[in-house]
C-alpha cells in the first residue's frame, strides 16, 4: 500500500512541475482525485509524460527498462480512454501528453461523471492550494470573447475575438458535449438557472478528434455548431474558449454552475486574473434602470444603486462577454475595446509553453494570494 501511495505522490509532484501546476493539499484531495483516474502502475508510467505531446517511440525510450515496449502502448490507450491523459495526431503520428486538472482531467470525464469523482474533484477545487495555483497561471488558460451581437459592425475586431469566425474557419470534425459543470450541479439537485439544455460545449480539430476517439460527445456539422453557439448566446451563456488565437474548444458558461465563473465571482477584482479585450459601458442618459443588464450579467459586474437609478458597471469585474448589450431595451449598453489589447498565443501548445515560461514558484503564488487579500 505504501508503494502505491508513493506512486501517486510522485505523480502529483510531477504534475505540479508542468505548465499548470497540481499542488498537494493538506486534506489529501489531490491523491484521492488521482486514484480515480490512474492505477499505481499507470501513475508510474505517467511520470515519463509531459504537457508537451510526445510520440510513442520517445515515451518507450523514457519508460525503459521499467516498462516493456509492448506494454506502453496498451497502458497509454487505457489511460487515454479513462480521461487521465490526452492524445492527438501530429504529422500523422499518435502523440500523448499530460493534461492539467482544469481545463483537462476534470472535463475529460465527459457528460456522465460519477458522484464519487465529482466529490473528490470538488474537494480539490475548494482547496486553498488549488486556488493559489490557479491564480498564479499567466496567461490565463481561458479567456472571454464577446457574443456576436454585442460587437458593432464598425469595430475592427481581430478574428480571434470573433467566435463565429473562429468556428467558421476551424478544422473538422466538430463535436458538442454535455457541460460537466452543469452535470455536477444537477447531481446535487441544483439545476442550471440559465438553460435546460445539456449539450452546450463545442470542440473541433484535435480536441474533437480526441473526444470522438473515446466515443464521447456527438459529432455535428459546422452549421449545427454555429446554431448551438447562437442558442448559447440567446440563453445568456458566457463564451470562453482557450486563450489562443486558434482555440479548439469553447465553453458556454453560467455563473451558477461553471467552476471558472464561480471562482471569478468570489474574487473582488477578477479581471486581474482573466483575459479579455473588452468591457461594457452604459449611457446613463439613455438607461431606464430596468435591470435587464444586471440579470444577464454572470459575474456580478452590473449593479443598480438606488442613489443613481441607472445601471453601473464595475470595471474590476466586467469580463467583456457582451451579454448585456443586445438585450438592453433602451440600447443604453455597448461594448468597447480595452485600452490595453492582449494578443493570445497562436495555439494551445504555444499557450502552455508561455505559461511554463512564466510559471511562478511558491512566492509567486503567495503574491497572487496577497493581491486578492489587498483587493478585499
Amino acid at each position: 500500500m505504501s508503494g502505491a501511495l508513493d506512486a501517486y505522490r510522485r505523480l502529483q509532484q510531477h504534475l505540479d512541475t508542468q505548465a499548470v501546476g497540481f499542488p498537494a493539499t493538506s486534506a489529501g484531495a489531490d491523491i484521492r482525485f488521482l486514484k480515480r483516474l490512474f492505477s499505481p502502475e499507470e501513475a508510474a508510467l505517467a511520470l515519463h509524460l509531459s504537457y508537451k505531446p510526445m510520440p510513442l517511440d520517445q515515451i518507450v525510450e523514457r519508460a525503459l527498462p521499467a516498462f516493456p515496449a509492448g506494454q506502453v502502448k496498451q497502458m497509454l490507450d487505457r489511460m487515454f480512454n479513462n480521461g487521465a491523459i490526452a492524445w492527438k495526431q501530429k504529422d500523422g503520428r499518435d502523440h500523448w501528453y499530460l493534461m492539467p486538472f482544469v481545463v483537462g482531467m476534470f472535463e475529460a470525464q465527459g457528460g456522465a461523471p460519477s458522484a464519487e469523482f465529482l466529490a473528490d474533484a470538488g474537494a480539490y477545487i475548494a482547496s486553498r492550494q488549488f486556488g493559489m495555483s490557479f491564480l498564479a497561471v499567466n496567461p490565463s488558460q481561458m479567456r472571454t470573447v464577446p457574443v456576436n451581437e454585442s460587437i458593432p459592425v464598425e469595430h475592427h475586431v481581430a478574428t480571434y475575438d470573433r467566435i463565429q469566425e473562429i468556428i467558421g474557419s476551424a478544422v473538422r470534425p466538430f463535436v458538442v458535449l454535455k457541460c460537466v459543470c452543469r452535470e455536477a450541479n444537477a447531481l446535487k439537485n441544483k439545476p442550471c438557472t440559465r438553460t435546460t439544455r445539456q449539450e452546450t460545449c463545442l470542440g473541433w480539430g484535435n480536441i474533437a478528434a480526441m473526444i470522438l476517439r473515446r466515443n464521447l460527445g456527438r459529432e455535428v456539422s459546422r452549421d449545427e455548431a454555429l446554431a448551438i453557439l447562437r442558442q448559447n448566446e440567446a440563453d445568456g451563456l458566457v463564451l470562453q474558449p482557450a486563450n489562443a488565437q486558434r482555440p479548439e474548444f469553447v465553453c458556454a458558461c453560467c455563473g451558477c454552475c461553471c467552476g471558472m465563473l464561480s471562482f471569478q465571482k468570489m474574487l473582488p477584482h477578477p479581471v486581474d486574473f482573466w483575459t479579455t479585450n473588452f468591457h461594457a459601458v452604459i449611457d446613463t442618459d439613455a438607461c431606464s434602470g430596468c435591470g435587464t443588464c444586471a440579470a444577464r450579467c454572470q459575474v456580478n459586474a452590473v449593479t443598480l444603486p438606488r442613489a443613481h437609478r441607472t445601471a453601473r458597471i464595475n470595471l474590476g469585474r466586467c469580463i467583456g462577454c457582451g451579454l448585456c448589450v443586445p438585450t438592453c431595451p433602451a440600447h443604453a449598453v455597448r461594448l468597447v475595446p480595452n485600452e490595453r489589447q492582449v494578443t493570445p498565443p497562436d495555439d494551445d501548445e504555444a499557450l502552455y509553453d508561455q505559461i511554463m515560461a512564466n510559471k511562478k514558484g511558491r512566492w509567486g503564488r503567495l503574491r497572487a494570494l496577497l493581491k486578492v487579500v489587498l483587493r478585499h
